[in-house]
């Protein structure tokens, strides 16, 4: 047993959803999660900018004493996970391995979707892990970089997001997928107006879900699982914490502990 905690980072509110996964499929997890809302959105980022921030994050975590960390965000885990996991001395996972093998389980036709962030999506990281696995995988992309300002904002529904997904998701309405990847993790709070946008039968892949999945399989075969009788989620960021509280009080159902400002740069 192991009651250090769960470190969990993401470029704002988005990695949230992999905290609200883990904490229903790990309620006694204590978790502790970081937001760099200062330098929110990752997407139109430099490499070397993502692994440095990254790099601070994951640092501090390590000052959390955390016991394995998540990086809660596509463009983190496409640009940075190789340069972590080398320099880091614990498990380290992304969200994109897991997200990949969930869409080949459920894809038919093997024609998959990808949306992400523009860093995400010219990194090809999908379309490299998808065709490895499966040859006869067509991955058709589509970068939709201000979803994730509209979520930190909180709009998730509304004339402005279906205007934005209609606009976003027109072409691969028309590539016949039936499986689409949403390939950050803000996107699973779009995931009612990607739905009306594109065919019912299509089957979207939160990642966060794939995610909280793979951890707990890590942290059982690692003996890291803790007895605690219930679980503590604390929340940092690195910029003023009142937008944070706000798009998490409104869409996400967590009993959080605390959320506190902190400085990693």
């Amino acid at each position: 047993m192991d009651n250090r905690p769960i470190g969990v980072f993401d470029s704002g509110v988005g990695g949230l959803t992999v905290v609200n996964a883990l904490s229903k499929i790990l309620p006694n997890e204590s978790i502790c999660y970081v937001g760099d809302t200062a330098r929110v959105p990752y997407g139109n980022k430099s490499k070397n900018s993502i692994i440095k921030f990254s790099k601070e994050i994951t640092q501090w975590l390590l000052k959390q004493d955390c016991k394995i960390i998540i990086i809660a965000c596509n463009t983190a885990s496409s640009l940075a996970l190789s340069y972590l996991e080398s320099n880091l001395s614990i498990p380290i996972i992304g969200v994109i391995d897991p997200g990949v093998d969930w869409a080949l389980l459920n894809t038919k036709n093997k024609k998959i979707g990808v949306i992400g962030t523009r860093a995400t999506i010219n990194s090809n990281v999908y379309n490299i892990k998808l065709k490895n696995k499966d040859r006869e995988i067509s991955v058709f992309s589509k970068a939709c970089p201000l979803f994730v300002p509209l979520v930190e904002e909180g709009f998730i529904s509304g004339e402005i997001p279906l205007l934005l997904s209609n606009y976003y998701l027109s072409e691969l309405k028309k590539t016949g997928i039936d499986t689409l990847i949403l390939g950050c993790t803000h996107y699973p709070l779009l995931n009612k107006m990607i739905g009306r946008v594109l065919d019912s039968s299509i089957k979207l892949i939160d990642s966060s879900l794939a995610t909280s999945d793979l951890v707990k399989k890590k942290l059982e075969v690692n003996n890291l699982i803790s007895n605690n009788k219930d679980g503590e989620i604390n929340c940092f960021v690195t910029d003023d914490a009142k937008n944070f509280q706000f798009v998490l009080e409104r869409f996400y159902n967590l009993n959080i502990n605390s959320i506190n400002q902190i400085n990693v740069f």
